[in-house]
């Protein structure tokens, strides 16, 4: 099988707290045949995450390596090297990735923001944080962005957003809610669009 043909090895970043919802929508898209791609490895730091216990009980492969290794950078790229991804998307993950996962897998890094980047990124906005301040501004509209990940949080190149609107009576929960759903069809789209680019520029 050629590779402009073949799916795409995802390698997923789960984090500490998260309960793995982006990662399971990606892995029910690749089973369900909706993009070209395959989750090769779900790698978590904790052996007892919510989102790693997820992805075992969906019969994903798992592997845990700590961040507080001194060598994490290296051994992540060890796991996916052994494990052959072509993409890493992260999912809950909440850490700045290691400098040499980011040089490896240059613009086949993957990340998913609650909120319609540039605005309510950077460090500190995260989860519930992300969805108080697009309330507090009193936007009209919200949604998600899918970006490569480099070395600044949230400022790689925009892949795919999706939006929703703000409605007058939100709360964080409700339009966590509604974000969410945007992002659970967001992720997947943008792995193919990425796929397919790089699949383009190597042809």
């Amino acid at each position: 099988m050629g590779l402009a043909t073949r799916k795409a090895r995802l390698g997923i970043f789960v984090g500490v707290k998260g309960r793995g919802s982006n990662m399971s929508a990606i892995a029910d898209a690749c089973t369900a045949g909706h993009i070209p791609a395959e989750v090769a490895v779900v790698i978590g730091q904790v052996s007892g995450s919510p989102a790693l216990e997820k992805a075992r009980s969906m019969g994903l492969k798992t592997e845990v390596v700590s961040s507080k290794e001194a060598q994490y950078g290296p051994l992540l790229i060890k796991k996916l090297q052994e494990a052959s991804v072509d993409l890493v998307c992260l999912a809950g993950y909440m850490r700045i990735l290691p400098s040499e996962v980011v040089d490896e897998y240059q613009g086949r890094t993957l990340n998913i923001h609650p909120a319609l980047l540039p605005k309510f990124g950077g460090q500190g906005m995260y989860g519930s944080h992300v969805h108080q301040a697009v309330l507090d501004a009193g936007e009209s509209e919200s949604g998600c962005t899918v970006h490569v990940v480099n070395n600044v949080y949230d400022e790689g190149e925009i892949v795919l957003q999706r939006t929703c609107p703000v409605l007058p009576n939100d709360t964080v929960e409700s339009l966590s809610s509604r974000v969410l759903a945007e992002e659970h069809l967001a992720y997947p789209a943008a792995i193919e669009l990425v796929w397919n680019r790089i699949n383009t520029y190597q042809a």
